[in-house]
């Protein structure tokens, strides 16, 4: 099947090391592994039709405390990959697709 969770985590466009406070946008962010401890400023996903939605409290509980080192996230909604990432701590590996 298209676009199933398996091909996310697949990696066939590879993988990008995120490790600096700078926000990160693609439209090809299909999961996030956190590499160390890491806290998330921004976590936004983009839908088909360019609706952009802030996904961050969908995704972490607490988010002014570190996600613990090996995390994975994915999105809820493959159709909707990973938008923009901003960390305000950490580093993560985005799997790209």
């Amino acid at each position: 099947m298209a676009n199933s969770y398996g091909e996310i985590l697949t990696a066939r466009g590879g993988s990008y090391i995120l490790n600096t406070t700078d926000p990160f946008e693609s439209e090809l962010v299909y999961s996030i592994v956190t590499l160390e401890n890491t806290v998330f400023d921004t976590l936004e996903c983009t839908d088909r039709n360019g609706v952009v939605t802030n996904v961050l409290n969908d995704h972490i509980a607490d988010t002014g405390t570190a996600v613990k080192t090996g995390a994975m996230i994915t999105p809820m909604n493959v159709e909707a990959p990973f938008s923009k990432i901003q960390l305000n701590s950490g580093s993560v590996m985005l799997v790209l697709k």
